[in-house]
């Protein structure tokens, strides 16, 4: 089968299209016949090596997948052939291919009126956006929320999980992005490029930041007594300085990571999340996709398509 292999940590031109052995199904996964593949910037972070928790390469990019069952392995009982699902798969065998074998819990059924390019952008950000908004912290009516970085692949479906469990939501965005992020159902924007939002936003309850560095200790700014800050790049050594401003200020600061889950995953989309799709490119176009993500300025998600 085709996948996008890496040999060597560098920049989009180390990705190629490579022939490899198409996998099976072991106990407890699923045989996926890959339909598309979202990108992530956690891709081209890993591609780079600046994340470097999957190991060495060589290995198969792509954390987010949509397609179709192919077969599955002993135990599992929840999928069949035929059907289509979308969830996580991770280096070194990841989505940039053909197939994958998958582990049936980081898989969900792909609900009726979402088709599998729109699906295959979800798993990782809607996770990212998901799990700490309602796992951590359980937002709810009358509750007020600002999402960095609010146009992005985890912002705008932040804005959308926050507003549907009533919150009150504002944004961080630059002006050409605002007009998107109102018909999602944002209340309130900021142009970070114009305005302080540490400046203008008070009250807030919780507070959703991808981008952290000096988002970090200005979002505190913002927050009501015991609030709550959430870093939702993982955990890391960069964050001991908001982490003391946070606690001598009474507030609350977690670092977070997402944890690749199916029934997470259909709790995100049950309520009508959906992701925008900026840009559809061919599977063999991965160092293009990584190159259009690493600008920055994508509005919703790119999916590779196989």
């Amino acid at each position: 089968m085709r996948a996008v292999r890496q040999r060597m940590w560098g920049g989009p031109d180390v990705l190629e299209v490579d022939e490899v052995p198409r996998p099976e199904a072991g106990p407890g996964e699923v045989l996926v016949r890959v339909a598309a593949a979202g990108v992530n910037p956690a891709d081209w972070k890993i591609r780079s090596g600046a994340v470097r928790r999957f190991g060495e390469p060589p290995f198969t990019l792509g954390l987010d997948v949509a397609g179709v069952v192919e077969a599955v392995g002993g135990g599992v009982a929840a999928f069949r052939p035929g059907d289509a699902v979308f969830g996580n798969a991770l280096p070194p065998n990841g989505a940039y291919a053909e197939f994958v074998a998958v582990p049936q819990e980081r898989l969900a059924h792909v609900p009726d009126g979402l088709d599998l390019v729109h699906a295959a952008a979800l798993p990782t950000a809607a996770l990212t956006a998901w799990q700490p908004l309602v796992r951590v912290a359980g937002v709810g009516a009358g509750q007020r929320v600002l999402v960095h970085a609010a146009a992005g692949g985890v912002g705008h479906l932040a804005v959308q999980i926050a507003k549907a469990r009533g919150a009150h939501v504002t944004g961080t965005a630059r002006a050409a992005k605002h007009a998107f992020l109102r018909g999602l159902g944002a209340d309130e924007l900021v142009d970070y490029t114009v305005d302080d939002f540490a400046a203008t936003v008070r009250d807030v309850d919780v507070v959703l930041d991808p981008i952290a560095g000096d988002y970090g200790p200005r979002s505190l700014r913002t927050l009501k007594p015991g609030g709550l800050l959430v870093d939702v790049r993982g955990t890391g050594p960069d964050r001991t300085e908001v982490r003391r401003l946070a606690d001598e200020r009474g507030l609350r600061f977690v670092e977070f990571g997402f944890t690749p889950s199916g029934a997470d995953l259909a709790d995100a989309v049950r309520g009508g999340v959906r992701a925008v799709v900026d840009e559809v490119l061919p599977l063999d176009e991965a160092a293009k996709a990584h190159e259009l993500s690493e600008t920055g300025r994508v509005a919703g998600k790119i999916v590779l398509v196989v």
